[in-house]
Order: C-alpha cells, then sequence, then structure tokens
C-alpha cells in the first residue's frame, strides 16, 4: 500500500508531536488493553502480530496492562513482566514493534482486591489498601470465562509490607526496559492496586497511607520515585482515573484527588530538572458522567491545565472528538482503546476519514490468537492498485 501524505491544514491530531525524547508523528496512541492471550503468563507470537499490525512510524504504543508480580493478576492469561522467561518472551513482541518504528510502552499493573483467590498464590486472599470487597454491582472474568460476583475479600496490606509492592513495581521497569520496551506505564488507575490506596471511598487505612490526600497519594509517589530512579522519568508514564468509578473506586472529591496527584508530580519534576514521559488521565465517560459533557470537558481542562508536561486523554473519544480536544489545547495525545481493536490501521483510516471495522465484545476477552485479536481487516485503498 502506498504512503499516505497528511497535507498541509491536516488536523492537529495527524501533526508531529515531541514526547520528550521521543519523536512522535502523530498524536493517536494506542491505550492499554487487557486482551487475555498470553499462555502460561508469557505473550506469545500472536502478540508479536498484534502490536506490530497497530504499529506505525512514529506511533506510540502502551502494552495492556502487565503483572509485576504473583500477587498481581485478576484476570486469565495475561502476561507478566517478573520473570525471565516474560521478558524473553516480551523482547519478541517488542523487537516486532519496532521494526514497524513505533514507540512501545510497557504498562505495569497490579489488580489489588479486583481478582479472585483462583489468581491469587496458593489460593491466598487479594491484596488492598483495604478489607472491603468489590460489590455484587461488579463482577470478575475467571479462567473457565464464566463471570462471578467477586467474593474474594481483600487482605489490606500490613504497613511495611507496602515496601514490596514499590520493589515490584521497580523491578518490573527494571526488567521492561531490559525486554527492549522504551518506557512504562505505572497503572494507577480504573480501581486497581495504586487507584484503591488514592481513592477515599475504597482507602479506609489510618496509617502514613490513609486518611488525608497526601497519605493517600504516599503509595503513587513511592512507586514513580522508585521507578524513576532506575530507568529515568523521560521513560515513565503514569495513568490515573480521578473520576472514573470502575470496580467501585469512588472518591468524594475527584477533581481534588486529580489536582493533588498532578501537584505531586509537578514537584518531582521540578526536583528532577527532567519531565516523565506523559501524564495519562482516563476522562469521566470511560464509565460514568460527572454530569454532562460540558462538565466533563472542564474537568479535564483543569486537570490539564494543572499538568506541566505531556498530557494524554482517554475514554470514549471518536475521530472527531480527538481532533478537537488536540486542537483546543484539551490533550496533546489522544489514545484509543476499542476502535484499535477492531481497525489495526487506525490511524490510516482516521486520517482518510474512512469508515471503521466494528467490534465485537464478545471476542475482547477470550484466548482465542486469532479470532478477535489478529483478524480485523485492513482498509483496502482502490486508488492505489489503479
Amino acid at each position: 500500500m502506498a504512503e499516505t501524505k497528511v497535507h498541509a491544514g491536516s488536523p492537529a491530531l495527524f501533526s508531529l508531536y515531541k514526547m520528550g525524547k521521543f519523536d512522535l508523528s502523530h498524536r493517536v496512541v494506542l491505550a492499554p488493553l487487557t486482551r487475555c492471550r498470553a499462555v502460561n503468563g508469557n505473550p506469545v507470537e500472536a502478540h508479536a502480530l498484534y502490536y506490530s499490525q497497530r504499529a506505525t512510524h512514529g506511533g506510540f504504543l502502551i502494552s495492556e496492562a502487565t503483572n509485576i508480580s504473583e500477587t498481581a493478576n485478576g484476570y486469565p492469561n495475561l502476561p507478566g513482566i517478573y520473570t525471565e522467561e516474560q521478558v524473553v518472551a516480551w523482547k519478541k513482541v517488542v523487537d516486532a514493534v519496532h521494526a514497524k518504528g513505533s514507540v512501545f510502552f510497557c504498562q505495569l499493573g497490579h489488580v489489588g482486591r479486583a481478582s479472585h483467590q483462583v489468581y491469587q498464590p496458593d489460593g491466598g486472599l487479594p491484596i488492598s489498601s483495604t478489607s472491603k470487597p468489590i460489590s455484587e454491582k461488579w463482577d470478575i472474568l475467571l479462567p473457565d470465562g464464566t463471570h462471578d460476583a467477586y467474593h474474594s475479600t481483600p487482605r489490606a496490606l500490613e504497613t511495611y509490607e507496602i515496601s514490596q509492592v514499590v520493589e515490584h513495581f521497580r523491578q518490573s521497569a527494571i526488567n521492561a526496559i531490559r525486554a527492549g520496551f522504551d518506557g512504562v506505564e505505572i497503572h494507577g488507575a480504573h480501581g486497581f492496586l495504586i487507584d484503591q490506596f488514592l481513592k477515599d471511598g475504597v482507602n479506609d487505612r489510618v496509617d502514613e497511607y490513609g486518611g488525608s490526600l497526601e497519605n493517600r497519594c504516599r503509595l503513587l509517589m513511592k512507586v514513580v520515585e522508585a521507578v524513576v530512579a532506575v530507568i529515568g522519568a523521560e521513560r515513565v508514564s503514569v495513568r490515573i482515573s480521578p473520576a472514573t468509578e470502575f470496580n467501585d473506586a469512588t472518591d468524594s472529591d475527584p477533581l481534588g484527588l486529580g489536582l493533588a496527584v498532578i501537584e505531586r508530580l509537578n514537584k518531582l519534576q521540578l526536583k528532577l530538572g527532567s519531565k516523565l514521559a506523559n501524564l495519562h488521565v482516563t476522562q469521566p465517560r470511560f464509565i460514568f458522567s460527572v454530569g454532562n459533557e460540558e462538565e466533563e470537558a472542564k474537568f479535564m481542562r483543569t486537570l490539564r491545565n494543572a499538568y506541566k508536561g505531556t498530557f494524554i486523554a482517554s475514554g470514549g473519544f471518536t475521530r472527531e472528538l480527538g481532533i478537537k480536544s488536540v486542537e483546543e489545547g484539551e490533550a496533546d495525545l489522544i489514545s484509543y482503546g476499542r476502535f484499535f481493536i477492531s481497525n489495526p490501521d487506525l490511524v490510516l483510516r482516521f486520517k482518510l476519514n474512512a469508515p471503521l471495522n466494528k467490534y465485537d465484545r464478545k471476542t475482547f476477552y477470550t484466548n482465542d490468537p486469532v479470532v478477535g485479536y489478529t483478524d480485523y481487516p485492513f482498509l483496502t485503498q482502490a486508488s492505489d492498485e489503479n
């Protein structure tokens, strides 16, 4: 297929952008997407094909949430980055993406209480900031493909144990760089472990990790500082979702929480004399609206204006909304999930304003290495054949 030229005057979504040390050719980012295709915790050949299909020269891809330890898992067939075998397996995937000229970050995650004893070593209890379980409003995908409520009551971490969680993030970041990734994204969103410490609707601790905003931000900042210390700030991204209530992760003041995190990240950047790669924020419409589109836009603009660095927005964006957000300065980059699942050539389709393949939710989390994973068709351009 001939290379598509984007003419002067094209929407800013397709313009060049310098994300710290990385030169990007457009602003369309592959969001981290749980796809459940790993085998025994290892990415396989299908992962290399899947990610390379979605890679473009100068594009930016973020991997699916990747487990940092044996206790981090809460889905079937998730990959990890905490063993040597996993590092070697990821290198093949990273090499395939780099061959296409993309920048590739590994999202480091721990689900915390959003797990089940079936996923835990020796059937133990999931760990969290709290001993409160997730309500029956939410369900979990089990290894046999069925869904069930989060019946497992989590175990609140003892204060002395938290340093081990920080160490797992630190070592996983080292492992990710060894595997060839260009950087890592610290998953502090969507009701998973770090978010369970951040949100006052979950965190009921009475030690130095609970109560005040300063205390609730402590785990995230310790993780960020530990990871920055070993791979450098320019290789570190942070993802948060202060207004998202996924997995019962609520907060009484989402804007205040978001600004508190940003204040601390800004101070860290000033202290380091170097900026993080980016701050990645899920907007409220990802799950629930904070009221209406105008309020959502105001919420995101406030966070964007407060953060001193590259700002990525995600959650519910169409092509048109992405263009608008970038052109109005509400975000530097836009990450897309569902559209990227079903359109491996999403960047090209967006540039041409071409029709999109429809996605099939039923195959989002199956373990098939082809169906719903690498079999979505690419755009055929008749003009290239003439």
